[in-house]
C-alpha cells in the first residue's frame, strides 16, 4: 500500500533533487534582495530621521514586516538546510528520507515562533496571537514575497522624495535669497511693495515645504494609478512647482524695476517734454480762441480748460522717487504718466483742431473765391461787371471782421454759380436753378 499524508504522494528522488535546486534558487534570490533592502539608502535614511505623519505610520509597519521577513528567511534556511541534510545520508534515498523530505518540502512543516511574529506585529498576519506558526516553504516564499514588496515600495517611495525634493528646494531657497537682496537693493520690502509681501510669503511655504518633506515624505508621494509595482509612482511638486512660479513673477517685477532704474531719467525728461508739448498747444488753442472770436462772428467756439495741474504734480513725486531711488514707487507711476501725458498731448491737439475749425473754413472759403477768380481770368471774364460785383461782395464779407461764415458761404456760392453760367458749365447741383444774373442784388 502506498504512503499518504497531508503533504500529497511522496516524492521521488528526482522529485526532491529538483525541488531542492528550485528552493536553493529562490532562497539565494530572496537572500540577496533582503540585503539590498538591508543596505537600502532610503532604508538607512528612515531608520535614523525623525519621521512623523503617514511616513511614521508606515515605517513602523515596514520595520515590523522586515523584521518578520527576516524570522522568515531564517525558519527558511533552516528547513532548506535539513531538507539538504537528510537528502546528502546516503546517495540513494531510502523511502523513509523520501516521505520526511516530502514533508519538509510539500508539508507545513516551517515552524516560525510567535514571540518573532509577536514582536514584528506584521500586517499580513491575522488573528490572535500564537505560540508559533507552522508553513509550508511555498506559503512562506509567498509571504515574504508580500512583506518584501510593501517594505521596498515604502521605502523606495520615501527615498525617490527625499532624492528630489529637498535639493529642488534648496536650489530655489538660494534663488529665492538671492532675489530678495536683489529687491532689497531697489527698495522692494514687504509691506512697501506686494513683490516684497509675495518673497516673505515664498520664504515661509519652502521652510514649511522642506521641513515636512523631510519628516514626512510620503505626505509628498503619488502613487502610480494601477501599478503594483515597489515605488512606481512619482514625488508630489505641486507646492514647490506653484512657489516656483510665484518666484519667477517676482522675478520679472524686480527686473522691471531694475529696468526703471536705468532708464528713468530719460523716460522723465521725455515726460516733460510731452507735457511741455501739451501746454503749448493749449496755450496756442487759448490764442486761437481769442483770434476766432474776434474774427469769426456767430459762431459757436469752444471753451480751451488750462493743463491739468495733477501731472504736474505726479511728475515732480516722480522726480522725488529718482532722487531718494524709490524704484519700486516710480516704475508704477512712470507707467502711469507716460499714458496719460500722452492722452493730455491728444487732447491739447483736438482741442486745437475744434478752436480753429472756423478759421479753416473761413481759409478754404477765400481759396475756392481766388481759385473761381483765376478761372474766369483764364477765361478772359475778369472784366465782367456782374462776376466783379459778386467777387467784391464775398471778398468783403471774408476779409472783414467779425466775419460771418455763413453769409460769406452764399457769397461765395453765388460768385461761384455766376463763375459757372458765364462760363457755360452746368449749375452746381443741389444749389437750385439758374436765375437771371442781371435781376439780382
Amino acid at each position: 500500500m502506498g504512503v499518504t499524508d497531508p503533504a500529497g504522494p511522496v516524492m521521488d528522488r528526482d522529485e526532491v533533487d529538483r525541488a531542492l535546486a528550485r528552493l536553493g534558487a529562490e532562497h539565494e534570490a530572496i537572500e540577496t534582495s533582503l540585503l539590498a533592502l538591508q543596505d537600502h539608502a532610503g532604508r538607512r535614511l528612515l531608520e535614523g530621521a525623525a519621521l512623523t505623519g503617514t511616513t511614521r505610520e508606515r515605517w513602523t509597519s515596514a520595520e515590523a514586516s522586515i523584521t518578520l521577513l527576516w524570522a522568515y528567511f531564517d525558519a527558511y534556511t533552516d528547513a532548506l538546510r535539513s531538507a539538504r541534510d537528510i537528502r546528502a545520508r546516503r546517495r540513494w534515498s531510502s523511502r523513509e528520507d523520501l516521505v520526511e523530505l516530502t514533508e519538509l518540502l510539500r508539508g507545513e512543516s516551517v515552524t516560525v515562533a510567535g514571540s518573532a511574529t509577536a514582536t514584528a506585529n506584521a500586517p499580513t498576519l491575522s488573528g490572535s496571537a500564537r505560540l508559533s506558526q507552522s508553513f509550508s516553504l511555498a506559503t512562506l516564499v509567498e509571504r515574504m514575497n508580500e512583506l518584501y514588496a510593501s517594505s521596498l515600495d515604502m521605502v523606495v517611495a520615501a527615498d525617490a522624495v527625499w532624492s528630489a525634493l529637498p535639493a529642488r528646494i534648496d536650489l530655489l531657497a538660494a534663488e529665492l535669497q538671492r532675489t530678495r537682496q536683489l529687491a532689497h537693493s531697489v527698495g522692494v520690502r514687504p509691506g512697501e511693495h506686494p513683490a516684497g509681501d509675495d518673497l516673505e510669503r515664498i520664504t515661509r511655504t519652502l521652510t514649511a515645504l522642506r521641513e515636512q518633506v523631510v519628516s514626512d515624505p510620503l505626505a509628498h508621494w503619488l502613487p502610480a494609478q494601477g501599478s503594483s509595482a515597489p515605488g512606481g509612482g512619482r514625488p508630489d511638486t505641486t507646492v514647490y512647482d506653484r512657489e516656483a512660479r510665484a518666484l519667477e513673477d517676482v522675478r520679472r517685477e524686480i527686473d522691471a524695476v531694475l529696468t526703471v532704474r536705468q532708464d528713468a531719467e530719460q523716460r522723465l525728461v521725455r515726460l516733460r517734454d510731452v507735457l511741455s508739448r501739451a501746454d503749448r498747444t493749449l496755450a496756442e488753442a487759448r490764442t486761437a480762441r481769442g483770434e476766432v472770436l474776434a474774427k469769426i462772428a456767430a459762431t459757436e467756439v469752444p471753451v480751451v480748460s488750462g493743463p491739468p495741474t495733477v501731472l504736474q504734480e505726479q511728475l515732480a513725486t516722480a522726480a522725488e522717487y529718482r532722487r531718494h531711488a524709490q524704484w519700486h514707487r516710480l516704475s508704477p507711476l512712470l507707467e502711469s504718466l507716460e499714458q496719460r501725458a500722452e492722452d493730455e498731448l491728444l487732447r491739447a491737439r483736438e482741442s486745437l483742431t475744434a478752436v480753429t475749425a472756423p478759421l479753416a473754413v473761413r481759409a478754404e472759403l477765400r481759396g475756392r473765391l481766388d481759385a473761381y477768380k483765376a478761372k474766369i481770368a483764364r477765361h478772359g471774364l475778369a472784366e465782367d461787371p456782374f462776376l466783379i460785383e459778386r467777387y467784391d461782395a464775398a471778398r468783403r464779407m471774408l476779409w472783414s471782421a467779425p466775419c460771418d461764415l455763413r453769409v460769406a458761404e452764399q457769397a461765395v456760392l453765388r460768385y461761384q454759380h455766376a463763375a459757372v453760367e458765364l462760363l457755360g458749365a452746368p449749375r452746381v447741383p443741389g444749389q437750385g436753378g439758374p436765375q437771371d444774373r442781371r435781376g439780382e442784388q
